[in-house]
């Protein structure tokens, strides 16, 4: 996965706020224009994880919230936005979105890796099967959001949508 992280926060600078910055994941590979992390997490365990990761990224981190669908900081005071494997969790997602475009400066960047629904239509309708069980099992997780949807409609510009599938961990080469 820290290849996916790698190429996700590719391009970040400045200030940036990472929505759901758990264990500090991708603190690692930040790139040395981050200088300073608006964390929101809403997880104490997570956040006293988060410091053995932290101590490997020159980025200053700020922890400053709980709850992405109420960020305590400035309309625009943000130079981008990061979120990994976070959008399926949210309660109100659109919240947290809506506040992320608030924060992140005009012409800032939305950066994202995410699961969701799938493009086949057969996976797609076992995501739905199986979904009110995940959410139970894994912290509210929907299978069945559609990330590059969600962002659009918050406001942020697409650059070039890849909905990367990647094979499951038992699955072989397509």
């Amino acid at each position: 996965m820290a290849k996916f992280r790698r190429r996700t926060v590719d391009g970040l600078s400045g200030t940036i706020v990472e929505v759901g910055f758990g264990s500090g994941l991708n603190a690692p590979v930040y790139p040395p224009e981050v200088n300073e992390v608006m964390a929101v997490e809403p997880s104490m365990p997570a956040r006293e994880r988060s410091a053995r990761h932290n101590v490997d990224t020159s980025a200053r981190v700020e922890f400053v919230g709980l709850d992405g669908a109420r960020l305590p900081l400035e309309d625009a005071s943000c130079d981008g936005a990061l979120s990994t494997f976070t959008l399926c969790t949210i309660p109100d997602v659109h919240a947290a979105l809506a506040e992320l475009h608030r924060v992140v400066r005009p012409g800032g960047r939305f950066h994202f890796l995410e699961h969701g629904v799938a493009p086949d239509a057969s996976v797609e309708t076992w995501q739905h099967r199986i979904e009110p069980f995940q959410k139970r099992l894994a912290d509210g997780c929907h299978l069945t959001r559609d990330p590059t949807e969600l962002v659009r409609a918050a406001g942020f510009e697409i650059d070039a949508p890849s909905p990367a599938t990647q094979p499951g961990p038992n699955r072989g080469p397509g």
